[in-house]
């Protein structure tokens, strides 16, 4: 052989070699690791076993609940018994209200078979089971329309203070008070920041008006901002109900409060039309 062929050759065979092993070691380095963007799913804020506002509601991240001091009227709607989850509102008549992305619960409270108990009627059964409840009677009272003066239960019920004269004293009540008579009787929160649980938006409307009342609220503790749950009953009379939030499904029944509109699933408040009970 030819020195030179077989040197030739030698050098052929060396330079093979190294390119495989240059090969090797590229394959060999680990693939770059891969980041997962997918986007983080929101906290569910919806407890289908809770059996209250507070336990059937959780919180946006970032938030708690504003305290709340005990038996006042807030700790009161806070835990308003809720029925199970997925229960229908009820009309008066028994029928069904089709929920059209308008409620996520139903207050677990009785509706009198006629058309009565409707948006304002339902804020003053609340307020009025309350002050029952505590055995507040003196200071169960609510303005006739006629007038604008108020009708005290102890009156009406000659002095009986027993469930069933409290119930007959606020069928009484519905029908001769509604959303102006009740409006009249409030006084105005100028802020929105000043909300309390238990205020109201109500409007007088012509010739109908309507009202929500504030059954929770919570702060976020780094922001300063605040939300609440609104709850309302409707025409024709029918169950109380907690509203979801039409404009972020997000927060699902949880509004931010503001000053502004307030845009809720069948009525649109202003922030000036937040009333308050005088004696809160």
């Amino acid at each position: 052989m030819n020195k030179f062929v077989f040197i030739f050759g030698v050098l052929l065979i060396v330079f093979a070699i190294s390119c495989s092993n240059s090969a090797q070691k590229i394959n060999d380095q680990p693939e770059p690791k891969t980041v997962n963007l997918v986007e983080q799913e929101p906290k569910p804020i919806l407890n289908p076993e809770g059996q209250t506002i507070a336990t059937r509601f959780d919180l946006p991240e970032g938030y708690e609940r504003i305290s709340i001091e005990e038996n006042s009227y807030a700790e009161y709607l806070r835990t308003l018994p809720l029925k199970a989850d997925g229960t229908e509102v009820k009309y008066y008549d028994g029928s069904i209200k089709s929920n059209n992305s308008i409620y996520s619960a139903v207050v677990n409270m009785d509706l009198d078979a006629r058309d009565l108990q409707q948006c304002a009627d339902a804020v003053m059964r609340l307020r009025g089971e309350y002050l029952f409840e505590q055995k507040r009677f003196d200071d169960i009272h609510f303005n006739y329309l006629s007038d604008r003066k108020p009708r005290y239960f102890k009156t009406l019920s000659g002095g009986k203070t027993t469930y069933k004269a409290f119930r007959k004293y606020m069928i009484q009540i519905f029908s001769y008070a509604n959303t102006s008579s009740l409006h009249d009787e409030m006084q105005p929160v100028a802020d929105m920041r000043d909300m309390q649980i238990g205020d109201i938006l109500i409007q007088k409307g012509n010739p109908y008006g309507h009202a929500v009342i504030v059954v929770d609220m919570a702060e976020n503790k780094s922001t300063g901002e605040l939300i609440c749950l609104y709850a309302q009953s409707y025409m024709p009379a029918q169950d109380t109900q907690i509203l979801l939030n039409p404009n972020d499904r997000d927060l699902l029944v949880w509004y931010p409060v503001k000053k502004g509109t307030i845009n809720t699933p069948e009525w649109t408040f202003v922030s000036s039309d937040l009333r308050r009970f005088k004696d809160e």
